[in-house]
C-alpha cells in the first residue's frame, strides 16, 4: 500500500521536475546582477541568437541576482550583450557591455553609471 502510494507521488510530480528545468544541452544559465544600489532597467541580447535577439527587458532592484538562460554556440558557451538605464528620469544614467564564452552558472554584472547618448529613453519594464 505505502508503496504504491510513494509509486504514485512520484509520478505525479516528475512531469513538473521535467518541465521546469531547462533541457540539458539547450542552454546555458548565466546570472544577471545589478551591482548598485539605483534600480536599473536592463535588456539582455543573447548573441547566439543574433544581435538583436532579446531575452530580458526587466526593471532590477540594487543588488538584485535573475537567472537568465543564454543559448550556446558552437564550443557549448553562451553570448550575450545587455543595456541599463536608471530608472530615476531626474538622474538618468546608462551602461552597456557585450560578454562572451560565458559557462554554466557565471555572473555577469550590470550597472548604469555613465551619462546617456542623446535621446536614450526608458523602457517601461515591471
Amino acid at each position: 500500500m505505502h508503496r504504491t502510494l510513494g509509486l504514485a507521488l512520484l509520478l505525479s510530480v516528475a512531469p513538473l521536475v521535467l518541465l521546469s528545468a531547462p533541457a540539458l544541452g539547450d542552454g546555458v544559465v548565466v546570472n544577471i546582477t545589478n551591482d548598485g544600489t539605483v534600480d536599473i532597467v536592463v535588456t539582455v541580447y543573447d548573441m547566439s541568437l543574433g544581435s538583436r535577439a532579446q531575452i530580458l527587458s526587466q526593471r532590477v532592484n540594487g543588488f538584485t541576482t535573475i537567472p537568465v538562460t543564454i543559448s550556446q554556440d558552437a564550443t557549448g558557451l553562451a553570448n550575450l550583450a545587455w543595456t541599463a538605464v536608471t530608472v530615476d528620469p531626474n538622474d538618468r544614467k546608462c551602461g552597456h557591455a557585450d560578454r562572451l564564452g560565458l559557462g554554466n552558472s557565471a555572473t555577469v554584472k550590470v550597472h548604469a553609471d555613465t551619462q546617456c547618448s542623446a535621446g536614450t529613453q526608458i523602457v517601461a519594464a515591471s
